[in-house]
């Protein structure tokens, strides 16, 4: 007898559909990025992503012990200084900005995991990731500076650090830098796989981070390539990275499945600013509702990502906990 396969009786219902998932985004697999500001007293919503706000440290930590609450394990901090100049000096002084949010943090909240970024944009005068002369983002010089935020931020009480600038050979000499003092401990999360991606636009906004002039093609990576990510993942991993991330996630969903395949490491995906806020129009407008927003994160989960940065993180932790 020739029977038919029936696919079909496994999707008969949302029980057995949920017994045979293959996929599962939890709450512990989220990190919540968060934008710190100078003053006091300050929670103002950024007009490019709704929901989605700018923190004094007091109304911070109010936001950091209701992202503990919903068991979201860590946050990503972004801080926008007071001051900024071309060599980012705000950026590791011990009573930056992003120091100061560290060690309140830590002393209101200790159980939550705090991830730093390390990059200088949102502290240069010029807007670029690192120093800059006749016009160029130097590499070399820039590490050296890289070298004294990475060790200003561990040395306030930052669990993690992100470096997210792309100059090469800066995950290696970070974590010379960070052994040599002691923090032998802390993990690197790279950002390796970086593009240079129109999905940032939002974010540059948020973090007042957009370059004076030219762009950042010379240093973050060519959308067209998929290869020379893997390239760089390795050069990370060899220099001592300890996660390394993919960034944007959904036009690069192939990169971490190949990232996933190729190297034995967590892998994370940043789930960029111009990714949420096309979702956030779309079901604000109801040309989508918002499964759209767990379909999407599932396709990073799935793609291969062990740990998905996201804006989304409290929203998903608030559905997760009420299914």
């Amino acid at each position: 007898m020739n029977l038919i396969k029936r696919p079909r009786r496994l999707r008969i219902n949302k029980t057995i559909r949920e017994m045979v998932s293959e996929t599962t985004i939890e709450i512990k697999n989220l990190i919540y990025p968060l934008f710190v500001v100078p003053g006091s007293n300050i929670k103002e919503e950024i007009d490019s992503m709704p929901g989605v706000y700018h923190f004094s440290i007091d109304n911070l930590i109010n936001e950091v012990r209701e992202v503990d609450a919903l068991g979201i394990p860590a946050v990503l901090l972004f801080g926008i200084p007071s001051h900024k100049d071309e060599f980012a000096s705000e950026a590791y002084a011990d009573d930056g900005i992003i120091q100061r949010a560290v060690r309140e943090i830590k002393k209101a909240v200790p159980q939550i995991i705090v991830v730093t970024d390390v990059c200088m944009c949102e502290y240069t005068s010029h807007g670029h990731c690192g120093i800059v002369k006749n016009n160029y983002v130097v590499n070399d010089e820039t590490i050296d500076y890289l070298i004294k935020i990475s060790l200003s931020h561990v040395k306030a009480g930052a669990d993690i650090i992100a470096p997210s600038d792309m100059m090469d050979g800066r995950i290696g000499a970070i974590r010379q830098a960070l052994d040599a003092n002691g923090y032998t401990n802390t993990p690197i999360m790279a950002y390796s796989a970086k593009y240079a991606s129109a999905f940032y636009g939002p974010f540059r906004e948020a973090a007042e981070s957009a370059p004076k002039f030219g762009d950042r093609k010379s240093y973050q990576m060519d959308p067209a390539n998929s290869d020379e990510a893997l390239r760089e993942i390795a050069l990370d991993i060899e220099e001592g990275a300890d996660i390394i991330m993919v960034k944007p996630a959904l036009p690069y969903l192939d990169i971490i499945r190949r990232a996933k395949d190729s190297f034995n490491i967590p892998v994370a995906a940043y789930n960029v600013s111009g990714e949420y806020s096309m979702l956030k129009a779309a079901v604000k407008n109801g040309w989508l509702d918002d499964s759209s927003i767990m379909e999407s994160l599932t396709s990073i989960k799935r793609a291969g990502a062990d740990i998905i940065i996201t804006y989304f993180a409290k929203d998903v932790a608030k559905w997760i906990t009420t299914l």
